[in-house]
């Protein structure tokens, strides 16, 4: 029997026989559910007053409201509960919509049930290092990396997922977090599209999108005094992308 303080993961899902399948091993796993077939409920439920929902699990094309639809209100509404993502393999571009709109990690169909139960996990315990972290003491996951990366008056925290400037917070998800990370870790470096959608995104496929592009511009809101006349994240043309601490 599921206790009933268990982790609440709500799932997404209109395709029946997965959906039901999902919510057996779930809880199987210990966690609580709740399942929504369509977008409108869905959308309507997950922007009622927080159940302290651990998760969700979200079909990108769904009746209704789709995926790329809930995930863009609930950033806006300031919802970070963690989002992954269940794409179709052979569309890239959706990968990078659910990107772009804010999910926290993707998971192509058809998939490995252990797979996602693993993704999910991860997800669920940068939750909770989120949570318990402080300055001193970094999450055990990040101890060996750098857990934060100051310039220009802002501080990225990879451990909490915020990026702090003089006038505000900004909470990232783990996407957002990653790119950065990748970014300043090559520091002066020419970054191509190709390395981003590989080395970070994982999309192997080629694909021609502005999903890229899209959210370059996002994060230029976050690290820029102004995103039109980028000085940090600049655009190398026919390439990629270059970071500069010290422009």
């Amino acid at each position: 029997m599921t206790e009933p303080n268990a982790p609440l993961i709500v799932l997404v899902e209109d395709e029946e026989h997965l959906a039901q399948g999902l919510l057996f091993n779930l809880q199987a796993e210990g966690y609580r559910t709740h399942h929504e077939s369509d977008g409108d409920s869905a959308l309507a439920y997950l922007l009622k007053p927080p159940e302290n929902i651990a998760a969700i699990v979200l079909d990108g094309m769904l009746p209704g409201a789709d995926g790329f639809t809930i995930v863009r209100a609930l950033r806006e509404a300031q919802r970070y509960t963690p989002i992954l993502m269940l794409t179709a393999r052979a569309r890239p571009e959706e990968v990078l919509e659910g990107i772009e709109a804010g999910a926290d990690d993707y998971l192509a169909k058809p998939f490995d049930l252990n797979i996602l139960l693993v993704r999910l996990k991860s997800l669920l315990r940068r939750t909770a290092w989120q949570n318990t972290a402080t300055p001193e003491t970094p999450p055990p996951a990040l101890a060996d990396q750098t857990d934060e990366y100051a310039f220009n008056h802002r501080t990225i925290r990879f451990d909490t997922l915020e990026l702090i400037a003089p006038n505000r917070t900004t909470h990232l998800t783990l996407m957002e977090a990653d790119l950065l990370r990748y970014l300043t870790q090559r520091e002066g470096q020419i970054v191509s599209r190709k390395d981003i959608l590989e080395d970070v995104w994982r999309v192997h496929e080629d694909t021609d999108t502005r999903a890229i592009d899209n959210f370059i511009v996002r994060l230029r809101r976050y690290i820029e005094d102004d995103p039109a006349d980028p000085q940090h994240l600049v655009t190398v043309r026919g390439i990629g992308y270059r970071f500069l601490a010290n422009p």
